[in-house]
């Protein structure tokens, strides 16, 4: 691993079942279990990582489609299955669906061409969170003594 390529966020437990992610530069985000009347539009784990996934591909698409025109509508739907069997609790049957519409003219037309070459690329080759769950990563989990 080199500095370059390290990636990293800490997780805190801000109170039960909910808890803030700070990344490197001090962004965060915070999340829980989903189950918190009080909290409904908290996002829980799994639906980080399908917007982690539309997020990914949605940022490789942009900066292809938007250096030919600005889109009117630019959207992407992550949707899964959350299973549990024999594996364990996983996701399933991941689909990612883009709705993009561009204005009338030259520039527009050239990304509406482009567009599908774009989402496959992303697909196939640059999006580093759908690459890394459809090729399958290793995680390893350890327990420091405090």
């Amino acid at each position: 691993m080199t500095e370059d390529s390290l990636r990293s966020v800490t997780v805190e437990r801000t109170s039960t079942g909910h808890f803030v992610a700070t990344n490197a530069r001090g962004g965060t985000i915070s999340f829980g279990t989903g189950s918190d009347p009080d909290r409904e539009a908290e996002f829980t784990p799994v639906e980080l990582l399908l917007a982690a996934i539309g997020g990914c591909t949605a940022v490789d698409v942009d900066v292809a489609v938007s250096r030919h025109a600005e889109p009117t509508r630019f959207s992407v739907a992550v949707t899964g299955d959350k299973i549990n069997d024999e594996l364990g609790n996983r996701m399933t049957d991941l689909e990612v669906t883009f709705s993009v519409a561009f204005p009338s003219g030259e520039g527009a037309d050239r990304a509406r061409a482009i567009l599908p070459r774009a989402v496959k690329t992303s697909h196939d080759r640059l999006c580093t969170v759908s690459r890394t769950v459809e090729i399958g990563t290793p995680v390893t989990a350890t327990v420091e003594e405090a």
